[in-house]
């Protein structure tokens, strides 16, 4: 694959501190990510706040505003390892779909495309810019616009199951399943608005547990222990 979404979830970044950032994980993130890099490979990237904010935590604040939130976790996740991962060598630019003064750019297919030409990271904070999509529905959204090959879902979970491994110690591991089927059990990989974005765009997705040792690079070429969804 030459172009790639990495979706990596809030809450994987923070560790073991289930809050806030885990700077030895981002490290680690960033390192393997500059592995794609140096082998010219264009990744894009979507980041979930889950570290700082879910949805639906407080039940006073209207859903919009909470979502607003949301999206602001994002942006500062984004800011945070795009930084770290200019530490370990990489160039890189965060776009969003509101502005954000002069701390992001706004998001444009060309305005990606063109930092893809410069062999920069991108990320894309934010989400959709819209409240009740997720940053499910955001990371196949550009990863549609961008015209990636797949989408990486880096997850706590190292792959799909057909049932939740954490209440059923019996639950079966899939090596490769159709979104259609993804769709038909609801197995929520991703939320059912992006699974049917998935399937409507025939966008596979390669689905694995962040913790695992070079689990991202692993993914990419072709030593991979997860789910493959396929289209």
């Amino acid at each position: 694959m030459k172009r790639v979404l990495l979706k990596l979830s809030g809450e994987a970044l923070a560790g073991d501190k289930k809050t806030g950032f885990d700077e030895p994980t981002v490290t680690e993130v960033a390192k393997q990510v500059k592995q794609l890099v140096d082998q010219n490979i264009q990744v894009g990237i979507v980041i979930g706040g889950g570290n700082f904010w879910r949805g639906r935590t407080s039940e006073t604040i209207d859903r919009t505003k909470a979502d607003q939130i949301g999206m602001l976790a994002t942006v500062m996740n984004c800011i945070y390892v795009s930084e770290i991962f200019r530490s370990v060598g990489m160039m890189t630019q965060v776009l969003t779909p509101f502005e954000c003064g002069s701390m992001t750019k706004l998001f444009s297919k060309d305005r990606a495309n063109k930092y893809f030409a410069r062999n920069m990271v991108v990320f894309f904070a934010g989400g959709t810019g819209h409240p009740y999509f997720s940053t499910d529905t955001a990371t196949v959204l550009r990863a549609i616009e961008i015209e990636a090959e797949g989408i990486l879902l880096a997850k706590a979970i190292d792959g799909v199951y057909d049932s939740d491994p954490k209440i059923n110690p019996e639950a079966k591991r899939y090596d490769s399943i159709s979104i259609e089927d993804v769709i038909a059990q609801k197995l929520a990989v991703v939320d059912m608005t992006a699974s049917i974005m998935c399937m409507e765009n025939k966008m596979p997705m390669y689905v694995f547990a962040l913790n695992e040792e070079n689990s991202i690079v692993k993914a990419i070429s072709g030593d991979f222990n997860g789910t493959v969804v396929t289209v």
